[in-house]
């Protein structure tokens, strides 16, 4: 299979030059050949002039980061690179490319993510050409293909993993951001090295639930939230029940039975894992009153 490969055209700013020097020459033995009634002077000097007017069309000039696809009836000759004027064969025929780095956007997708929730999710590409022959030739329109590819990576992506992790360790969309990114860019680039580009960054621009679901799954995360800030709540007043009996045992202070200690850590518990401030009712009767 063919690849790229680099060539270098003739100095530009010489060539033009000559065939200056060459056009003048021709048309001063043109004027000359006419005075002297030459008529094959005069038909030399105007097919030289020709000649070298046609080779003019052979100067081409390459920006920095862009490349020129030199084809000569169908054949590949090579690729342009190197900036700057260069004179090439006049019949050749040559491709601009430009091998900046650019950014690509994907509009929003609506797929269904791992556990057949609709989502919404979109992508930023930054991607630049590094085959010239590739690009041109293996595939119709490259950056159409670019358009293409990369939503349907997005598509495979979401379909892959859950929006959200409902265990430890598990990959989802929106909390595992560094490995989601990694796997979306190995995905592009596998999709687009047919095409000689390479994918320089691709990450997630925007991911949401879908309008529909979005108020119940809003509901959902939070109740996860208040469930998560309730297991601390408790594991925190539980710790310090735990430590306020083993100081007044270890202590001294008083000597309680079994039954009020559960009365006790009753107590505590409420007043440590109320929501709102609580109002103590003081006794004052005796312990057992």
């Amino acid at each position: 299979m063919a690849h790229e490969h680099e060539i270098r055209g003739i100095a530009g700013w010489p060539m033009v030059f000559l065939l200056a020097a060459v056009v003048l020459a021709a048309s001063a033995g043109l004027v000359l050949a006419a005075r002297e009634a030459m008529v094959e002077g005069i038909l030399l000097s105007s097919l030289v002039i020709a000649i070298a007017c046609a080779c003019f069309a052979g100067l081409t000039v390459v920006n920095p980061n862009q490349a020129k696809v030199v084809t000569l009836f169908g054949v590949y000759k090579g690729s342009l690179k190197a900036p700057g004027l260069w004179w090439v064969n006049p019949l050749t025929t040559r491709r601009r490319l430009s091998l900046r780095v650019r950014n690509f956007e994907s509009g929003k997708l609506k797929v269904n993510d791992h556990d057949g929730n609709p989502i919404e999710i979109a992508a930023v590409i930054v991607w630049r050409i590094v085959e010239t022959f590739e690009a041109v030739f293996n595939v119709d329109d490259y950056e159409h293909f670019v358009h293409v590819q990369t939503e349907a990576a997005v598509r495979i992506l979401a379909t892959t993993y859950p929006y959200d992790s409902h265990e430890d360790g598990q990959l989802s969309l929106r909390s595992s951001v560094g490995d989601i990114t990694d796997r979306l860019r190995h995905e592009v680039h596998e999709r687009l090295a047919k095409a000689g580009i390479e994918v320089i960054e691709a990450r997630i621009s925007h991911l949401a639930y879908a309008p529909e679901i979005a108020g119940a799954m809003l509901r959902r995360q939070q109740a996860s939230a208040v469930i998560a800030a309730r297991q601390k709540i408790v594991e925190g007043a539980v710790g310090m029940v735990e430590m306020a009996l083993d100081e007044i045992s270890r202590k001294g202070v008083v000597q309680l039975d079994e039954e009020r200690k559960a009365a006790m850590v009753s107590n505590l518990l409420v007043v440590l894992c109320s929501e709102r401030g609580v109002e103590p009712v003081v006794n004052t009767g005796t312990l057992y009153q």
